[in-house]
């Protein structure tokens, strides 16, 4: 099973499993689908803007940086996605720490609706 940290991990390009024999095909896949962001994005800048997209991510063929800033803008819905038909199911019952904790009451989720920053930077082990 996979958590959300992982899924960031696997996006960010930072995963530290690489499949049977070091072959990847998922890691394949999402090279070419952060190219097609990354051209459609540099294609439909607005003027004066292109040139700053193209240096802070053309000279990375693999897209980490790309990918880094998806999953920055992006984290909070893939968040949401996941968890969208998981009501009653939460894995993790509270929400922050200590005394300001909470329960996840609210279709599962904190009543703040953001990502619990507890799962976002989990080391990885092998």
């Amino acid at each position: 099973a996979r958590s959300f940290a992982d899924i960031g991990d696997i996006v960010r390009g930072r995963d530290l499993y690489r499949g049977v024999n070091g072959n990847d095909k998922l890691e394949e896949n999402l090279k070419e689908v952060f190219k097609n962001i990354y051209d459609e994005v540099t294609r439909t800048a607005k003027r004066g803007k292109k040139p700053a997209l193209q240096a802070r991510y053309g000279s990375d063929p693999d897209f980490f940086k790309l990918r880094e800033d998806w999953w920055y803008a992006n984290r909070k819905m893939v968040w949401r996605a996941i968890t969208c038909k998981a009501e009653g199911a939460y894995f993790h019952a509270t929400c922050g720490r200590g005394r300001d904790a909470t329960l996840a009451r609210k279709k599962c989720r904190c009543v703040i609706e953001g990502v619990p920053t507890y799962l976002d930077y989990v080391p990885q082990y092998l």
